[in-house]
Formats: structure tokens, sequence, C-alpha cells
């Protein structure tokens, strides 16, 4: 199947390129990507259409996506009152796997194909998770959350328990790695409020045992980092963290705004990623990430939707909400042409998904191709006119390893 229109190509350093071109996908691959005009007669697109990588979100909670909207609250009290009540639903792995469908359905309607996600400490429930990403072959991370103190009693769990189940996901079978091949498992301690030291170690050890993606939150309100620092033993909440074993390469931490010059250090010499999620940060009013300060430090970051907090699934959104977090703290924002990059390349790279998020021969082909009402060639910034007239109305198709997706 050849597509031809605009492609978005990668650009260096961390941008992105508009250039007329098309591209040949065989099955689930790209199997050519050519820059000029199509000497063949394409299967889809024309010269309005721009062709994109599907993009990419490393923060998300699968079990909140009907609790969007749900303002007015902090962030301890917003999970006390409205999250933990949604996730005891998932008790029902049925439900679980349900609404995962309904969750992904809403994100390939936005352009997203591939995220990191939180299921819950429901063991079933984060195989039904799993199960429902893998039957509709989206490249995927997810997690069942680890969590054994300061949490309503349905929601907590022994930690031997939880480490058994956990490291369960990694050992193949029904709904482990050999079965689903482009969903892995991702070790997820909720954060450092509702886990011991113990279950931390232990979610560290699977994590180095497996090579695995570690997911959890860091830093993200000044009362959270608070009552981490009189839970575990005075201790700055990146340490607790890096005792743990859990700050890798490997890790995305949501948030991690109030972090000092010691903090930033550690994650820079770890190389561990901050998920910014800034739209998340607005709503909770919890603060407002520095993303160049991060980067001058050297810290990796990434970009997250962080939906329920984040009330936007679409990623192009995201993107520009990052803008409008720098500006709001007086730093010089990420350009258009970086958050394209961000939410297509940028996130995946941090995921370590190699195999998505760039139009390159032999990636997997996961493609959003949409077609702007604006006339956005003549605009003197192409991808700023864009990102900040987009339009989900705009996406005509999405494609998950080759096949048109059913959004």
């Amino acid at each position: 199947m050849i597509l031809t229109g605009t492609l978005m190509l990668p650009a260096e350093p961390r941008q992105i390129r508009l250039t007329p071109g098309y591209l040949r996908i065989d099955g689930s691959l790209v199997a050519e990507v050519h820059e000029g005009d199509c000497p063949h007669t394409p299967d889809l697109g024309d010269e309005n259409t721009l062709i994109c990588p599907g993009f990419v979100d490393t923060h998300l909670h699968l079990p909140q996506f009907d609790s969007i909207g749900a303002d007015g609250l902090t962030l301890l009290d917003w999970l006390d009152r409205v999250i933990f009540p949604a996730e005891a639903r998932w008790a029902d792995a049925d439900f679980a796997g349900q609404m995962t469908h309904r969750a992904i359905r809403r994100l390939l309607a936005a352009g997203t194909t591939s995220f990191a996600a939180y299921a819950t400490v429901h063991h079933a429930a984060a195989r039904s998770a799993i199960e429902a990403a893998a039957s509709l072959n989206l490249r995927a991370a997810i997690g069942q959350v680890l969590m054994d103190q300061q949490a309503p009693p349905e929601l907590i769990r022994p930690a031997k328990q939880l480490i058994d189940e956990c490291a369960s996901l990694f050992s193949g079978g029904p709904s482990g790695r050999a079965s689903a091949s482009r969903v892995s498992p991702a070790v997820t301690p909720r954060f450092a409020i509702t886990c011991s030291a113990a279950l931390l170690r232990a979610a560290g050890d699977i994590a180095a045992a497996h090579d695995a993606l570690i997911q959890t939150h860091l830093a993200e309100t000044q009362k959270e980092c608070q009552a981490v620092f009189d839970l575990h033993d005075r201790l700055d909440y990146t340490e607790v963290y890096h005792r743990a074993g859990l700050l890798t390469p490997r890790a995305i931490l949501g948030h991690g705004i109030w972090l000092d010059a010691a903090a930033r250090q550690t994650l820079a010499q770890t190389q561990a990623v901050v998920a910014h999620c800034p739209t998340a940060n607005l709503f909770l009013n919890a603060g407002t990430m520095d993303r160049h300060l991060h980067h001058m430090a050297g810290v990796r970051t990434s970009l997250g939707s962080d939906i329920g907090a984040g009330p936007d699934r679409c990623m192009v959104r995201v993107a520009r909400a990052m803008i409008e977090a720098a500006k709001t703290i007086g730093r010089l924002p990420p350009t258009a042409a970086e958050c394209w990059h961000q939410i297509t390349r940028g996130n995946a790279d941090a995921l370590g998904f190699s195999d998505v998020g760039r139009l390159e021969v032999g990636v997997s082909a996961d493609i959003v191709m949409f077609t702007p009402d604006i006339p956005w060639r003549d605009q003197p910034n192409p991808p700023a006119a864009l990102l900040y007239n987009w339009d989900e109305r705009w996406i005509d198709r999405v494609f998950v390893a080759g096949i048109e997706a059913e959004c």
C-alpha cells in the first residue's frame, strides 16, 4: 500500500521537518520512504494530506478515563475521593478489559498508537488490560500497580503477593511477553507514599532482572514530597527511589515538579526520565515543571497526558500545553517542531520503543494521516500553525502495524 502527501520526518536536534513524499507499507512494516513526487498511483493520500508517525504517550492511567474533570481537589484528596473508588471497580477483570478497549479506542481516535500506562493493583485486571491492548496490536507497556500501604484497604496487598504477581507477568504464557509481543509489562510502584521501602526494593530487583520499564510518580506536589519524607526515614524523594534501584534509563517518573539541584543531579547521573504532564499539573494546581532547568542539568524528559488528571487525551494538545507551561514560568519554550518530535520519536525513544514514533524503513507502520482545513503551508511557521490549529476532526486514518484502526 502506497501513501502519499507531506511527510513528517525527523530533523536534528529534536525537531521535525515537513516535506512532500510517499511511503510504502508492506504487511506490518514501513518498506519504503521517499521524498519528492510519487511516481506511482497512490492507494491513499494527496497533496493536502499529512503523514505522521503515530503519537506516543509516556504516562497515562487506563482506569481513570471515566474520571476526567473531577475538578477542585488537590492531588491527595483527589486520589482518595475520586481515583481510588474508580480503581476499585477494576476488581472485576472483565470490566477492566472492557474499559481498556474503550480507552484505547479513544486514544486511537486522537492519533495515539503507543503508550505507557498504569492498570490497578488487581492482578487479573492488569492481565486483562494487557490482553486488550495486545488484541488491538498496539505497542504499549502496561503495569500492575504496586501498593502495600497508605491507601484504602481494598486497594493494598502484602508486598510479597504484589512482587510474586508482578514477576509472573514477565514469565510468558497468558498475558506475558510470549503471547503479547507488542505489549510488555512494566514495573509500576504507584509512588513512594503507597509503597514500603521493602516493596520498592523488590520492584527494583524485578526491573533489573528483566531490564523492564519502570513507571512511578515523583514530586508532583509539595504535600506529597513532605509525606514521602516523613514515611521514608526523612529521605529525599529521589533518594528513596535511588536506594531502591528504581532510577535507571528505563524509568519513567511522572511529573518531577518539586526537585532541587541535588535531585536533578541524581536523575541526570542515572539517566532516568521525567514525564512532563503539563495539562494534569494545571488541572490539579500542582505546580509547573521547569523543563528547561531539567535539560540544563542533563535530565531526560518525555511528555505524558496523565489521564485522568490530564483532561486531554490528544498528545498534540498536551504538546501545546508544554509550550504554555514554559511561558508561564518565564522560560524559553520548546519550538513547535520540537513538540511534534517529542510526541513521536522523542517519546518513543524515552520508552525504549525503537520500532515506532518515526517514518523509517523497517519500523512498524503506526501512522496517522490527517488533512488540515487551514492554509498551513502559507504560514511563517507551518509546524506551529498545525500545532495551534489542531483539530482531531482532521484525522482521516490511523494505522496500527499496517492495519487501519477502528476508532
